[in-house]
């Protein structure tokens, strides 16, 4: 049976358009990796689409070059989340993050700038990026209030006892101090001029 050479190549075609989207099915897949987790208890709001978010981030090439960080810049990026303000890799692999959370996305081309050459990024590269979400607009994380101690209201018997106490204590001054007086007051007081004066006059038989 004789086999056209037209058939052979339409063949060929189909069999390298089905490799090529098995490819890019495969290349197409977004990565993530949570490199620090918040506790469920201690994630009450997680990004949403239409959010508008803060984040900070620092992006590499598979080689490790450095094309971008908000960090650097010490100030966090803001877009809001699935509304194509970004890269789909980014909407897509921010999206349930919540405040504090890192994570790590390796972003095929497909999901990044595909063919476009951007700056320091070659078309068809691999972006990676760490990120960590600072904040959600509109929404304060609640921060837990130190227990209030409540002191007991006071009893007649205390305030009876604790004047007692003063009392005590103000008698007990007022016994010292009239013990320092008394004590003063019985020392004899010697009169050194006539002292001086007695011991300084000539006694009569040398006279």
């Amino acid at each position: 049976m004789k086999i056209s050479l037209a058939f052979v190549v339409i063949v060929a075609v189909l069999i390298l358009s089905v490799m090529d989207t098995v490819e890019a099915g495969f290349s197409a897949a977004l990565q993530i990796g949570i490199t620090k987790k918040i506790p469920a208890a201690d994630c009450k709001r997680k990004a949403k689409k239409g959010d508008k978010l803060e984040i900070h981030y620092t992006g590499t090439l598979t080689d490790g070059t450095v094309f971008d960080s908000s960090i650097s810049r010490g100030k966090p990026f803001s877009f809001t989340l699935g509304a194509g303000q970004v890269i789909k890799g980014w909407d897509q692999g921010i999206l349930g993050m919540c405040i504090g959370e890192q994570r790590k996305l390796t972003i095929p081309p497909e999901l990044g700038y595909g063919s476009r050459a951007i700056g320091k990024i070659p078309a068809q590269s691999t972006l990676i990026f760490t990120t960590e979400l600072i904040g959600i607009e509109g929404y304060t994380p609640e921060v837990e209030s130190e227990p209030v101690i409540e002191t007991p209201p006071e009893t007649i018997e205390s305030i009876v006892a604790k004047n007692t106490a003063d009392e005590a204590e103000n008698a007990v001054t007022k016994s010292a101090e009239a013990s320092k007086e008394s004590l003063a007051s019985e020392v004899p007081t010697v009169d050194l001029e006539a002292e001086t004066a007695t011991a300084e006059e000539p006694a009569k038989d040398e006279l």
